[in-house]
């Protein structure tokens, strides 16, 4: 029975990243460890935009690991993120976004090992504030992370 459940979960795992895949364009990187063997271990910049919310583009920094499984795409990067969105346009909420404010919506994942782990950013809408909030995390299927990063896109006139 638990290896049913398992199962369940790896494929949903698997299969929840694919969408989401396509959404980040790579601004740039730099190098923070020389590999002999192997590409270097960096730290990139990616930007997408939020699909749900025209006018919201985020940028997000990550680790990613290189050596030898790094660069075969088996290194497991570590859960270390950073991020910033911002307004760059007239912004006009969908119902959806408007009545579920404490719901967490995925906009972003990205797979940061082979099978288990993966970087997600997800948004909230604070009504008090006029405001979507942005939280990027990293999760496993069996045991996530703490770390995370937060940014804050106040709702104003364009």
């Amino acid at each position: 029975m638990h290896l049913r459940k398992f199962k369940k979960i790896l494929l949903g795992s698997l299969f929840s990243v694919l969408p989401f895949a396509a959404f980040a364009e790579e601004i740039g990187s730099v190098d923070t460890v020389f590999k002999v063997f192997g590409p270097d271990h960096k730290i990139v910049v990616e930007a997408f935009d939020d699909p749900d919310v025209n006018n919201v583009t985020c940028y997000l920094s990550r680790a990613k690991t290189g050596g030898i499984k790094g660069g075969l795409g088996l290194a497991e990067d570590t859960s270390d993120a950073a991020i910033s969105c911002q307004q760059v346009g007239p912004i006009e909420l969908s119902d959806r976004i408007k009545n579920s404010p404490k719901k967490a919506h995925v906009v972003f994942q990205k797979r940061t090992s082979l099978i288990f782990k993966k970087l997600q950013v997800v948004r909230f809408y604070d009504p008090k504030r006029n405001a979507l909030i942005y939280l990027t995390y990293s999760d496993k299927v069996i045991e996530g992370s703490p770390q995370n990063a937060l940014s804050a896109v106040p709702i104003m006139p364009w």
